[in-house]
C-alpha cells in the first residue's frame, strides 16, 4: 500500500491518495478541485485512480470529484444519507472497497454534517484486523472535532447534529485501536472547528487523551462545549456545500472559457455592469496605485476566506494581478466556486499608464507616526477590523472594533468627515478594509502598516484588556 497526504495551506485542507502496487488501483479521498497532483502521482506509481470518496459535502471548498471522474473515469462514493445530482455509490456502515492489499472500510460518522463518513484504511499486507489509519473527514480533527452548527446542514439543528457527533465519536471512532493513525480533512486555520492543531496527523490514543472534546462528559455537556465560541462561518460556505451536491462544469472547463485577457475599456464596462474588480496584489503594491473601484484581497494571505466572505459568487469577477499570476488567481477562485471570472486585466496595472485619472492610491502610516498623531488635536479615529476576541486581548486606546466580516453592514457607525486609521493584526485585513471603505465613499483613510503586531513590537501602549468588547 502507498499512502500520500496532500496539504493545501491556503485552505488548511488535507486530501489523500491510497494506492495498491499489486492491483495498480488507487482511491482519492476528499480531493481539491485542481487535481493534477493526484494524476501525476498516480502516473509515477503506475496506478489508475478508480475510486474517489467524499467524506461529506464540504462547505469551505469545491471538491474535485467531478474533475477526477472526467479525467480518469473514477467512480464517486458518498455517505448513504447523501443526495446529489450526479451518479454515486452510497456507502453505509460496514461497506468495504477493496483492491489488492488495500481495504477501505466505511463508518457512518454524522455530526458535522448528516451524511458524514470516515474511511478506515487497512494495509492487508500487514494485517487484516488492525487498521493502519482512519480518514476522519471533518468528524474528528487533531485537537478538535467538527462543528455541528454550520448552515450547510439545512434542516438539521445544531443540537441534533451535536448528538450525532457525540455518538459518532464515542461509539465508532473511539472504538478503534489506540495506535490507529488519524488523518483529518482540515488543520489549523480552517473555520470548520475552533481549536484545530497545526499537526497533520495523530493517533486515536493521543486524541483520546488530549483532545478537549473527547474528555469524559455527558452528551449535553459535549453539545454545549462544541457549539460555543465557534468562529463566524464565511458566507460562501452554504454556496460551496450546494455546489458539491450538483452536477457542474469542471475547473478545466471553466478556466478554458473564462481565463482570458481583457482590455481596460472592457474591464471598466464590466464594472459598470456590476462586475467586481479584484486586485490580488500585495497590499503595498495596491496602496502604491490601483484601479479606482477595485477591492484588494491579496493572494499572499487568507485569500479564499476573504474572497468567500466579502465577494458575491453570483457576480462576475475581473482579476487584476501581477502579470504571470492571473492563472493562479483564477484557480484559487475556482477552488471555492467563484467560477464567474470575466477575465483578467491585460497587462495589469501597466494598462493604466496612459490613464492616470483612473489610478487611486491608499495613504499608509507607520505605527510610530500614528501613535504621535493620536495625542494631537486632529487625531484620526482608529478602526480595528480584527475579531472581537483579538480586540479584547489588547487594542489601541479609543479605537472602535468593526470586524472585517461585518464591516459592510456597519459603515453607518463611522463618521465620514473624520480621518480613519484602519488597523488589523498584520496589515492584510486592513488593506482589504481600506479598499472597501474607499469604494463606499470614505475619502480620509490611512492604512496602518504592520498592524497590531508592529504596534506591540514597538512597545506602544495598549488599552486595558476587556471581556466586554
Amino acid at each position: 500500500m502507498k499512502f500520500q497526504q496532500y496539504y493545501l495551506g491556503c485552505l488548511a485542507h488535507a486530501s489523500y491518495l491510497v494506492a495498491d502496487e499489486r492491483s495498480k488501483v488507487a482511491a482519492v479521498i476528499d480531493p481539491q478541485r485542481d487535481i493534477d497532483q493526484y494524476l501525476e502521482d498516480a502516473r509515477t506509481l503506475g496506478v489508475e485512480i478508480r475510486h474517489v470518496i467524499l467524506t461529506h459535502f464540504h462547505a469551505d471548498f469545491v471538491a474535485g470529484h467531478l474533475e477526477l471522474r472526467r479525467r480518469t473515469g473514477a467512480r464517486i462514493y458518498l455517505g448513504a444519507r447523501a443526495k446529489a445530482e450526479y451518479e454515486f455509490n452510497a456507502l453505509k456502515d460496514g461497506d468495504v472497497i477493496e483492491f489488492g492489499d488495500v481495504r477501505l472500510s466505511i463508518l457512518e460518522t454524522p455530526g458535522h454534517t448528516p451524511e458524514g463518513i470516515s474511511v478506515v484504511v487497512y494495509d492487508l499486507a500487514q494485517s487484516d484486523r488492525t487498521p493502519h489509519a482512519v480518514l476522519t473527514g471533518d468528524t474528528l480533527f487533531i485537537g478538535d472535532v467538527g462543528r455541528p452548527d454550520l448552515l450547510a446542514s439545512i434542516g438539521v439543528t445544531a443540537n441534533e447534529l451535536g448528538a450525532m457527533l457525540y455518538d459518532s465519536l464515542h461509539h465508532k471512532l473511539l472504538k478503534l485501536p489506540d495506535e490507529t493513525l488519524v488523518f483529518p480533512a482540515h488543520g489549523a486555520g480552517s473555520m470548520c472547528g475552533k481549536k484545530l492543531s497545526t499537526e497533520r496527523y495523530s493517533t486515536i490514543g493521543e486524541q483520546r487523551r488530549y483532545n478537549y472534546a473527547l474528555q469524559p462528559m455527558t452528551e449535553a455537556e459535549f453539545i454545549a462545549l462544541v457549539t460555543a465560541d465557534q468562529p463566524d462561518a464565511p458566507a460562501y460556505f452554504i454556496y460551496n456545500a450546494t455546489l458539491n451536491r450538483q452536477e457542474r462544469a469542471t475547473l478545466d472547463e471553466q478556466l478554458a472559457q473564462h481565463l482570458r485577457p481583457i482590455s481596460l475599456t472592457a474591464a471598466l464596462l464590466l464594472a459598470n455592469q456590476g462586475a467586481q474588480l479584484l486586485d490580488v496584489r500585495a497590499s503595498a503594491d495596491f496602496a502604491g496605485g490601483h484601479l479606482a473601484g477595485s477591492a484588494n484581497i491579496a493572494l499572499e494571505g487568507s485569500f479564499a476566506t476573504w474572497v468567500g466572505t466579502l465577494l458575491d459568487p453570483e457576480r462576475p469577477v475581473v482579476v487584476i494581478a501581477e502579470p504571470g499570476r492571473e492563472a493562479e488567481a483564477a484557480v484559487r477562485l475556482g477552488r471555492i466556486g467563484f467560477d464567474r471570472v470575466a477575465g483578467f486585466l491585460d497587462g495589469g496595472m501597466g494598462s493604466l499608464a496612459s490613464r492616470p485619472e483612473l489610478v487611486a492610491r491608499t495613504a499608509r502610516t507607520s505605527v510610530q507616526a500614528l501613535s504621535e498623531r493620536l495625542g494631537g488635536s486632529h487625531a484620526p479615529l482608529v478602526v480595528d477590523v480584527r475579531t472581537p476576541a483579538e480586540w479584547s486581548a489588547g487594542h489601541i486606546e479609543n479605537s472602535v472594533n468593526l470586524p472585517l466580516n461585518k464591516l459592510a453592514t456597519l459603515l453607518g457607525e463611522l463618521p465620514r468627515e473624520r480621518e480613519l486609521a484602519v488597523v488589523c493584526r498584520s496589515g492584510y485585513r486592513s488593506s482589504i478594509a481600506t479598499s472597501m471603505l474607499a469604494n463606499a465613499g470614505f475619502q480620509r483613510l490611512v492604512d496602518v502598516v504592520g498592524g497590531m503586531d508592529a504596534w506591540t513590537r514597538s512597545g506602544l501602549a495598549l488599552a486595558q484588556p476587556t471581556l466586554n468588547a
